[in-house]
């Protein structure tokens, strides 16, 4: 006796099949675009986390404090300025190299004046090179990443206090080094059409 054939799929059933299998791959795309999008957003703030850290791209350290000792070694410290195209600045070190020790606190004043005949606003960026020695290099107080507003022909002063951190003599790779340049570059910042607006 021969099976009976087994009746054929409703055509409902096979749309509702189809239409569970939509929504499941939806659903994947949809989840996959969302978890994209969030990377996306937390690359930044990760980079720069991990920049800190390790001294990446000679991204230097922020200290709160002075470190516990001070060695013999001494190391040159070189100090650069650079303005972005736009920003009518001259922008200068007061002092373009100083000999520090190692562990040794030293504030220094970079120059800036606004050369337009109306307020402009920058802000500045900076790095360390060899960029290897960013892991050393902390900052206790900078001007960097702090927009600075300046009026029509003024002219301001501002410090920069840091040191060398003492970890770098136990560094092998850090034996010849004599000289760790400090870069600067100021940006002009754009400000919203409203606000400056309101402000004239």
């Amino acid at each position: 006796m021969l099976p009976e054939p087994k009746p054929a799929p409703s055509t409902a059933s096979v749309a509702g099949a189809t239409r569970r299998r939509d929504i499941g791959v939806a659903l994947a795309c949809g989840a996959f675009v969302g978890l994209m999008v969030g990377a996306a957003y937390a690359a930044v703030p990760l980079y720069d986390w991990f920049c800190r850290v390790t001294g990446f791209g000679g991204t230097t350290q922020i200290a709160a404090a002075a470190p516990a000792e001070i060695l013999d070694r001494r190391i040159t410290v070189r100090f650069d300025a650079n303005i972005a195209r736009g920003l009518p600045w001259r922008f200068e070190p007061e002092q373009t190299k100083v000999e520090v020790k190692l562990g040794e606190v030293v504030t220094v004043y970079y120059a800036v004046t606004n050369l337009a005949a109306r307020e402009t606003v920058g802000t500045a960026s900076y790095n360390v090179a060899p960029t290897t020695t960013g892991a050393y290099f902390s900052k206790i107080n900078c001007f960097c990443f702090t927009e600075q507003r300046m009026k029509p022909g003024e002219r301001r002063e501002m410090a920069v206090v840091f040191f060398v951190d003492p970890k770098l003599a136990g560094d092998r790779d850090q034996d010849d080094l004599d000289t760790i340049t400090l870069s600067y570059t100021f940006y002009p910042t754009r400000e919203p059409a409203t606000a400056r607006a309101s402000g004239s």
